[in-house]
């Protein structure tokens, strides 16, 4: 079920309000690219600066366009378990094929905390739930102890998405538990590594422009063309880098806005980037090769 690249696709904004017709046309080009699925209302589409009006919209004009040609997990979790319960209930009409639930932030729950917040989302779902680790924005490492244990009182947690740089622990966990999880990569420089560790999905930020480099890549290493796999790596690399020069999705949106295909319109407490910064993605854009972009 997880396996290939999934784009955590942005909210185009326009004149305050959700560009509709640039979310349609960045769907359409993700599929021509070839990608396998996407992530809703991740962190990628600003979901706290989303009204519930405006993600319930969101997921049904998605789910419409999307039409069964891809996969879909949506974006869920929040530090309140009720408020993740709330999200689930909006999610549920579109009937996505899983949930991605972040570990609660900032106020870092503990084991048993964290065993009931799940078992509870769990219960509520009634779907797959890929569990998000993303320490840089949470607060919180779990540790491999924390992380069994976790998984065994909650199996319906079938998949992580492993946004984790301390590479000796990830390697650990997807060592431990490859007969348990499926392991989905959450940093886009680390996909090269993550491959060789057999993680056969990626949820992908930089996607949004780069997903027929992310798409290649993976069909290449799968065919044991290694070399040329990290060739394309290679090229894209630059461009990856430079898309979290300052916090996502600020730098994925104004590289897509060089191309025409949405506004750099992001919501507070997000705010425009600095015109160095500007400079430097456009310097990137110009030397990255056009197929590898979408």
């Amino acid at each position: 079920m997880f396996k290939g690249i999934f784009v955590a696709l942005i909210t185009p904004f326009k004149a305050g309000g959700i560009d509709y017709q640039a979310l349609a046309v960045l769907i359409e080009r993700q599929l021509a690219a070839g990608v396998s699925g996407f992530c809703l209302l991740g962190t990628t589409a600003e979901p706290p600066a989303l009204t519930d009006a405006e993600k319930k919209e969101i997921l049904s004009f998605c789910k419409d366009k999307i039409n069964g040609r891809a996969k879909i997990i949506v974006g869920v979790g929040a530090n309140s378990t009720e408020h993740t319960l709330q999200n689930i209930k909006t999610a549920s009409s579109i009937n996505p094929d899983a949930y991605l639930v972040v570990t609660p932030y900032y106020n870092k729950p503990n084991l048993n905390g964290m065993i009931a917040h799940f078992t509870a989302v769990a219960k509520e779902a009634k779907k797959p739930l890929v569990l998000y680790h993303i320490p840089s924005r949470t607060g919180q490492r779990l540790s491999i102890d924390f992380l069994g244990k976790l998984i065994g009182a909650v199996p319906q947690i079938k998949a992580v998405k492993e946004a984790d740089y301390d590479i000796a622990r990830v390697v650990k966990a997807s060592t431990l538990f490859d007969k348990q999880l499926t392991f989905m990569g959450g940093n886009d420089d680390l996909w090269p590594v993550l491959m060789g560790l057999n993680y056969p999905a990626l949820i992908s930020a930089a996607g949004n422009i780069l997903a027929p480099a992310f798409v290649k890549m993976q069909k290449l290493f799968l065919e044991g063309k290694i070399q040329e796999s990290m060739s394309v790596f290679k090229m894209a690399y630059p461009l990856i880098e430079g898309l979290f020069f300052e916090v996502n999705p600020t730098c994925v949106k104004y590289a897509l806005s060089c191309l025409g295909l949405c506004e750099e319109d992001v919501r507070l407490p997000l705010g425009a980037l600095q015109e160095e910064t500007k400079q430097k993605i456009q310097q990137i854009l110009a030397n990255t090769p056009k197929e590898l972009l979408i």
